[in-house]
């Protein structure tokens, strides 16, 4: 990563604060850089959408060149299919378990070319009864366990799954797993690639073995995503690419000419003993913070500050530096950008530090 200071993030001279704003030069380059790389490897981008939940972001990558979209709920994947993406995956064990939730699954089946996880035979037959006497079966992935120890099977596990979900009127596709233990620490991800390539090995044998030929076998996070890039990986699912934040930077997966996303917050108070406070509390910058990383974000114009405390509405930052004054507005890298952009209705979209449109965030507390 280059030094922060040799690098700041351009803003309007006139801004409402706190306010999410991105560079749409970075954004798509970021964009194309990411699928023309995975292109060179011959792996295909399903990108996770959860990160924008934005209709022009989301474009701009098909654009760019993807096999599909990834979703983390029934919501999001309504709200692009209303936008007209019709190749959706939902990257998440559904439950079925009332009325309202599988008449939500059986309209966007019926819709688009919809395909979900799955790891449980409970989940397999919920699903499978959801879209009965449907046209078209019910695409679904198995969910395996690659080291993150949250859902999935183990490996050896997925052909029983995959025998439920076939019993039950499922189209068997292949399996995913998330790598999500290389955000355990900066130096974990290369293991962590590795441990998705093993599971999704053990599993496509397995499956091969048994009669389901695993036609996709999905990994990745943005960390992970080009040390699982190979065979038999057949697609990754990148999502903070797009933007990057504090945790990219931290992890090495990015430097800062990368980052397309800040807050600009406002000071509005600044004393003698190094404390100054932005007007960018948890409702605007978020409160992920992992104990590897450094503070609530970063200022790239500020290097030696620590965003130490958050408040509703206050950021409470420290410095044995130089310190911005009280009226100046500040570029935030926050922690986490997708958490940042579900906490507003729209963003910012600037170039070369003048605004050119506002973007809806579409998906914004779609949860459910």
């Amino acid at each position: 990563m280059s030094g922060m200071a040799s690098s700041t993030f351009d803003l309007p001279e006139q801004i409402d604060t706190p306010t999410v704003v991105v560079d749409i030069d970075i954004l798509e380059r970021n964009i194309i850089t990411w699928a023309r790389r995975m292109d060179a490897r011959s792996v295909g981008l399903r990108p996770h959408t959860k990160t924008s939940k934005c209709v022009q972001i989301v474009q701009r990558q098909v654009n760019a060149g993807v096999v599909g979209l990834t979703v983390a709920t029934l919501g999001e994947a309504e709200s692009l299919a209303a936008a007209g993406f019709d190749e959706l995956f939902q990257a998440y064990p559904l439950w079925v378990g009332h009325s309202g939730r599988a008449d939500r699954l059986r309209a966007l089946h019926e819709r688009v070319d919809f395909m979900v996880g799955v790891e449980s035979v409970e989940a397999a037959g919920m699903l499978g009864a959801a879209t009965r006497g449907s046209d078209r079966r019910l695409a679904v992935l198995i969910e395996v366990n690659s080291g993150l120890d949250r859902s999935g099977v183990e490996p050896e596990e997925s052909v029983r799954i995959a025998r439920a979900a076939s019993d039950a009127g499922l189209e068997v596709r292949g399996a995913f797993t998330f790598g999500g233990h290389a955000y355990a620490d900066p130096r974990a991800a290369p293991a962590a690639g590795d441990d998705e390539v093993i599971a999704l090995s053990k599993a496509a044998a397995l499956l091969s073995d048994a009669g389901f030929e695993p036609k996709i076998l999905s990994a990745g996070s943005t960390p992970t995503a080009f040390h699982s890039a190979r065979p038999p990986v057949t697609e990754e699912r990148p999502g903070t690419y797009v933007f990057n934040d504090a945790q990219q930077l931290a992890l090495g997966v990015a430097d800062l000419a990368d980052v397309a996303l800040v807050v600009a917050a406002t000071v509005v108070a600044s004393h003698p003993d190094g404390r100054f406070v932005l007007d960018a509390g948890s409702k605007a910058i978020a409160a992920d913070k992992p104990p590897w990383v450094n503070g609530h974000g970063l200022l790239p114009a500020y290097p030696e500050a620590e965003l130490r405390s958050l408040s509703e509405h206050h950021c409470v930052c420290w410095t044995t530096g130089r310190r911005p004054a009280i009226g100046e507005v500040v570029a935030v890298i926050p922690n986490h950008a997708c958490v940042v952009v579900n906490l507003v209705d729209s963003i910012t979209v600037v170039s070369r530090g003048q605004m050119v449109d506002r973007w809806p965030i579409v998906s914004r507390g779609r949860n459910s």
